[in-house]
């Protein structure tokens, strides 16, 4: 007799789409440091085939989620319904707006909040004061979770087997000299910031960028959105961070663990 699990493991595997997943990659493929791409780059960033690749680009572009100019394809502005079918359906960035607004306000510093996607920290409100990073930063963009503020302060409150599975999955690549690489390292810096309640990143995402972040807990203690405040190096020293942008972000974060 088949046991009850493996049934339902067998009904889950054929309602799962391949196809789907597989287009969804393509779509995935192209990013800020990669907004053209030919055909070949598609299927090796991928790992699918020339010719599926081929299928799922022409199928983007006839339904004109991607342009192609004989050479490289790219994503068309229609994409942008797929994001946004995210923002109008949840409340979330509506409700964290208008306190990053009142700590950019307090405190004259650009502020975000951020969600964990994979190995990414995904930016889901924003309120920027001033340009502070070498790449623009709006609602949707992604870094890597290891070597930011936001990312960490996630990281630090996820259950061991699941900080385990990221970093062994993980590359721990040096933004800058000062980014932590050693894997032991991380570990204690993910433990002291959860004894702490917050994260520091002094320069290790980019040089002359400092930032500090809380997690928000929830009423059910989990943590899957942290606030930040980010501030150029060179007005604001390090030993300052704590003393003028955290009370801000704590006072933020209480508040918004009794309403979201």
């Amino acid at each position: 007799m088949q046991a009850e699990g493996a049934d339902n493991q067998g009904s889950e595997d054929r309602d799962f789409v391949a196809s789907l997943e597989k287009g969804l990659l393509v779509i995935e493929a192209f990013d800020a440091s990669r907004p053209r791409l030919t055909l070949s780059d598609v299927a090796k960033i991928t790992g699918i085939t020339r010719a599926a690749a081929r299928r799922y680009l022409r199928t983007l572009t006839r339904l004109n989620y991607a342009d192609f100019d004989g050479r490289h394809f790219s994503l068309s502005p229609r994409i942008l319904r797929l994001g946004y079918a995210y923002l109008s359906s949840t409340a979330l960035p509506t409700r964290l707006q208008p306190f990053l607004e009142r700590i950019s306000e307090e405190t004259g510093e650009s502020s975000s909040a951020a969600v964990l996607d994979g190995d990414d920290i995904v930016y889901i409100a924003r309120s920027a004061t001033r340009r502070i990073m070498s790449i623009g930063l709006g609602v949707g963009s992604r870094l890597p979770a290891y070597c930011t503020s936001l990312g960490r302060a996630i990281l630090a409150y996820q259950p061991p087997d699941t900080v385990e599975a990221y970093l062994q999955r993980v590359r721990l690549e040096p933004r800058t000299p000062k980014t932590i690489t050693d894997k032991d390292a991380f570990r204690a810096v993910l433990e002291a910031t959860r004894q702490q309640g917050y994260a520091i990143v002094n320069e290790e995402l980019e040089f002359g960028l400092r930032s500090i972040a809380v997690p928000l807990v929830l009423k059910n203690g989990q943590v899957t959105i942290a606030l930040n405040i980010s501030a150029q190096a060179a007005r604001v020293p390090a030993s300052e961070m704590e003393e003028r942008f955290l009370p801000a972000l704590q006072s933020a974060g209480e508040a918004l663990r009794y309403t979201l």
